[in-house]
């Protein structure tokens, strides 16, 4: 795990440094929006909803509506005065019943791991939580921004738990109406209570929708059901040129055996020669191309022998591309006679 925040725990005048890790991450199946027809995906533009016309980023704002529909356009001026924090302190505001934290309001967990300096507090406000069976609420800004939190212990770790603001929990606007509960109804109920009851094991509950779309997926794969688009295979970035690759792989095999390069070839003056010369090297890289390619043949058939068509081949090539270059030579003298 990475470390998303670093700072410190302070209650009373005892400081802990510690570091932040998210506790949780989300195995959620995706999809991707794409053309049924090639796999492309499916690519949306900013656009204006009054004049239709795509929108830079550079010129996009921050906006907020009000209740009846008008637009307030917020500028960088006007948000780097809004408050906000950039403190690196965990300050214990009090420690609460654990029973008078409603569940609902929490909503991301984190964990704490002490520095090394701060290893001997960490563990002694650990204790002193699971002694008092409280939890303990405390501020954070987290992205700047001030948020209410608890500390609490799970699995001898502390765990950060940031909560919602009060006015973030939306109040029914319905009311449940019950008929009249009989004895023997209630009395059932309990009995099928009794029935169902154990202990929470997380391990014995199963993501059986995650595994059937990944079940699929695996047949679409092995049954060959899958879209090749230029997106499909992932590159580096870098921008290789096939053919300079190639014309330096030949004149390095061509130096390895004594033989001049394509560039020594070209030191002529004779406009024919030099068209010569052009030919004489695309003929080569047809020819090396024609090697590279039979020779990929023959290592897919073979790990461990050469083909003697192989072998054959490349020395009738061979010979072709040099009666090329020897005529190629010969060109200047006839012209010069």
């Amino acid at each position: 795990m990475r470390a998303i925040w670093k700072g410190a725990v302070s209650f009373g005048l005892v400081s802990v440094p510690v570091k932040l890790y998210a506790a949780t991450e989300s195995h959620d199946v995706s999809f991707r929006q794409v053309h049924a027809k090639d796999g492309g995906r499916i690519k949306y533009q900013r656009v204006c909803s009054l004049d239709g016309e795509e929108v830079p980023y550079a010129d996009i704002a921050k906006g907020y509506e009000t209740e009846d529909g008008e637009m307030v356009i917020l500028t960088d001026d006007d948000l780097a005065e809004l408050p906000s924090t950039s403190s690196r302190e965990i300050a214990v505001e009090k420690f609460v019943p654990r029973d008078q934290i409603d569940p609902m309001l929490f909503e991301k967990s984190y964990y704490l791991e002490p520095e090394k300096s701060g290893a001997k507090p960490y563990a002694l406000l650990r204790q002193a939580l699971q002694d008092a069976d409280r939890m303990a609420v405390v501020t954070v800004a987290l992205r700047q921004r001030t948020t209410i939190a608890v500390l609490r212990v799970r699995d001898d770790v502390i765990v950060l738990q940031t909560m919602m603001w009060p006015d973030e929990v939306r109040v029914p606007d319905f009311s449940v109406e019950t008929g009249e509960v009989k004895d023997a109804e209630v009395k059932m109920a309990n009995m099928l209570v009794e029935t169902l009851a154990g202990d929470f094991d997380a391990e014995e509950f199963e993501d059986d929708y995650a595994e059937a779309v990944q079940a699929v997926v695996k047949a679409k794969i092995e049954g060959g059901e899958v879209k090749r688009t230029p997106t499909s295979t992932k590159s580096s970035g870098e921008v290789v040129d096939l053919l300079a690759a190639l014309q330096r792989s030949v004149d390095a095999a061509k130096t390895a055996r004594g033989e001049d390069t394509d560039d020594d070839s070209d030191d002529s003056d004779d406009s024919d020669a030099e068209s010569s010369g052009s030919r004489a090297r695309s003929t080569a890289k047809k020819s090396t191309a024609k090697k590279a390619a039979t020779k990929k043949a023959a290592a897919k058939k073979t790990a461990t022998k050469k083909s003697p068509a192989k072998k054959t081949a490349s020395k009738s090539t061979a010979k072709k591309s040099t009666t090329k270059k020897t005529a190629a030579k010969k060109a200047p003298a006839r012209k010069a006679s």
